[in-house]
């Protein structure tokens, strides 16, 4: 298998208005699990439709492509997270 740089693992989605589905095509092996693992738990909506040495391409309904917002997270917030996973962790080691 080729080694590819970082720069030319990428992943092109493609869609259009006309039709249903998504075309995605990448070198990154991240992205191919994940899209592996939706192939195989739901194959009626994702397809692989092509496998090279070093690329996959893949199929699925473009209404699952997602575009997301950034969330904003407040300071007491992330200071009540950092405190329940301090405790989280001080009960892990103290059962090893």
């Amino acid at each position: 298998m080729a080694v590819l740089t970082k720069y030319e693992q990428e992943t092109v989605i493609n869609f259009n208005v006309a039709e249903s589905d998504a075309v995605v095509f990448t070198r990154d092996k991240a992205i191919m699990r994940k899209l592996d693992a939706l192939v195989t738990e739901f194959p009626e909506l994702y397809k692989c439709l092509k496998v090279t040495d070093i690329d996959k391409i893949y199929s699925m309904p473009k209404q699952y492509v997602s575009y997301r917002k950034h969330r904003k997270i407040s300071e007491e917030l992330k200071k009540q997270r950092r405190e329940m996973m301090r405790i989280m962790n001080d009960g892990k080691t103290e059962k090893t």
